[in-house]
């Protein structure tokens, strides 16, 4: 259950966000909504309210003279109450 959620998105858009209480985590391809409230609730002990997902999609990327494929995936966006709060460490 926990493992459904990879790691805190740490980006300037997130920590912008983070200031409203809205925290971006990277997830697992197959999670669903319930499992992310579930593990959030086990890994940080805050309660959402409310988990958005949203696809990451894939970058054309070009080093060293070659072409290749960077990223994809999914994020969740997890909104808490006023007085709730994440820390990462």
């Amino acid at each position: 259950m926990i493992d459904v959620i990879k790691n805190p998105r740490i980006t300037e858009k997130a920590s912008f966000a983070q200031e409203q209480n809205v925290y971006t985590f990277d997830i697992l391809e197959g999670a669903n909504k319930t499992e992310i409230k579930k593990a959030i609730f086990a890994l940080y002990n805050v309660k959402p309210i409310r988990v958005n997902v949203l696809p990451v999609p894939k970058k054309n990327v070009f080093s060293r003279g070659k072409a290749g494929v960077k990223g994809g995936g999914r994020k969740a966006l997890v909104y808490l109450k006023k007085g709730d709060k994440i820390e990462f460490v």
